[in-house]
């Protein structure tokens, strides 16, 4: 673990939403005076074992009803960049839902200013890359992503990506063809959630229909090999999270997660979080997890922070220098 603990990283799949500690969640409830539904926060963790993404959403939901004004986002926000910096995290690209918190009419000026002040504090503060990629809920209408795109214009200057979440099911890709080409004229980058819950076939609309740069989640393209080859053969990255995968029952057994198959047909692979206290652990548990269930050593853990900075959407300069930290950290190790 300590190779893992101060290999420096990138974190490109964690929604600010879902970090949110249960500690953290009780405490600004407190403060803005809100009944949660829970008597203690062992109560609320007891609830931490899900069926699915059918099962967690609805918790999840629950738990957003206590960000209510400009400090609780930014609370948030400096709560998870400051334990991502103490994880070897160089920069993280965090996802946003602000449509959650716009049908209970919270300002998108009030939920992005205080996530793009954290961000710029922890920037100066542990020297942490943070940078927002918005995301629109798949289980609502074009339409109302749509509207979102228009909403999010005067913080146009701020924000990295645009990307789609939520419940996976029956909501493919294509349904938002016209919202990722909106974006992409806005000149947004564009990453979607895919192959989680969904067949390879949504993966292969987030590409062809969606014209998207990074996948996110990718699991089920291990069901089709010549999509694998193409992931690989175009470099498109996978933000893939092996402890929500297990905690959300994709996957059965992290000795047979795909990450080590995808590695070997050259996908760029990456490791992620998603929702870590759901989960059971932050980015590094999710590398050891790896490294555990599927033998892991320092080269391929090395091979996996390099994709993480490979895969991002920061500049080519910022991602030379970090490679550089991982080769030089990887030269110390062994």
């Amino acid at each position: 673990m300590s190779f893992i603990a101060a290999l420096p990283k990138a974190e490109l799949h964690v929604h600010l939403e879902g970090t949110l500690e249960p500690d953290e969640m009780f405490r600004l409830a407190a403060r803005n005076g809100i009944t949660l539904p829970w008597e203690s926060t062992d109560a609320l963790r007891a609830l931490y074992s899900f069926t699915g993404l059918e099962h967690f959403l609805p918790l999840y939901f629950e738990g957003c009803k206590v960000l209510c004004r400009r400090e609780d986002y930014y609370d948030l926000t400096a709560a998870y960049l400051r334990r991502a910096a103490s994880e070897g995290v160089r920069r993280a690209e965090m996802f946003f839902g602000p449509q959650t918190f716009l049908d209970r009419d919270i300002p998108t000026a009030d939920q992005l200013g205080g996530i793009l002040d954290a961000i710029a504090d922890a920037r100066t503060d542990s020297g942490i890359d943070g940078a927002l990629i918005v995301t629109a809920q798949r289980h609502r209408t074009e339409a109302a992503a749509l509207e979102l795109l228009e909403a999010l214009r005067p913080f146009r200057d701020s924000i990295l990506g645009i990307g789609l979440g939520s419940a996976e099911a029956g909501n493919p890709p294509s349904k938002f063809a016209r919202f990722f080409a909106a974006a992409r004229d806005e000149g947004y980058r564009l990453t979607c959630h895919a192959g989680e819950e969904g067949p390879p076939s949504y993966i292969r609309e987030a590409l062809d229909l969606c014209g998207v740069e990074r996948i996110d989640h990718g699991y089920t393209a291990a069901q089709d090999p010549d999509l694998v080859a193409r992931l690989a053969d175009d470099g498109v990255p996978l933000t893939m999270c092996p402890l929500s995968n297990l905690r959300l029952q994709v996957t059965a057994d992290l000795s047979t997660y795909p990450i080590a198959e995808f590695m070997k047909a050259g996908v760029l692979v990456t490791v992620n979080s998603d929702d870590p206290p759901y989960f059971g652990g932050y980015v590094n548990d999710n590398y050891a997890a790896l490294q555990q269930h599927l033998g892991l050593g320092p080269q391929e853990l090395a091979a996996l922070a390099r994709n993480s900075f490979l895969g991002s959407f920061a500049d080519r300069s910022e991602i030379d220098r970090a490679l550089a930290a991982v080769a030089e950290h990887e030269a110390t190790a062994s």
